[in-house]
């Protein structure tokens, strides 16, 4: 069964930082890019930051919004991905999720949901003033 599952989240205060972690089964994780987005109420679904399938650092993308303050890893030995997060803000809230690619050894349109086909059930970060 494929599978993704976050942890990680919770309350911070505005300065703080929350390592987030997915961890993913039922697939050859080394195959494909993934991809952190994150969802706050009344609003869409957003991209946070990708990566490759082989974790490359040339081969990362981030949001403008969170460029400098977030970093995107992953272990491949350990089918897990991380989302490194410092220097938080109250306009972090959301819920956070961590998707897998549709298709394997790409890295076009990382930013675009419909370009991921599995999905976790996400993990609320919320950031206090």
């Amino acid at each position: 069964q494929v599978r993704l599952v976050e942890s990680g989240g919770g309350l911070v205060q505005a300065g703080d930082s929350l390592r987030l972690s997915c961890a993913a089964s039922g697939f050859t994780f080394s195959s494909y890019r993934m991809g952190w987005f994150r969802q706050a109420p009344g609003r869409e679904r957003e991209f946070v930051a990708a990566i490759s399938w082989n974790g490359a650092s040339t081969y990362t993308y981030y949001a403008d919004s969170v460029k400098g303050r977030f970093t995107i890893s992953r272990d491949n030995g350990k089918n897990t991905v991380y989302l490194q997060m410092n220097s938080l803000k109250p306009e972090d809230t959301a819920v956070h999720y961590c998707a897998r690619a549709r298709r394997t050894y790409v890295n076009d349109d990382y930013s675009v949901p419909e370009q991921y086909n599995v999905w976790g059930q996400g993990t609320q970060v919320t950031v206090s003033s």
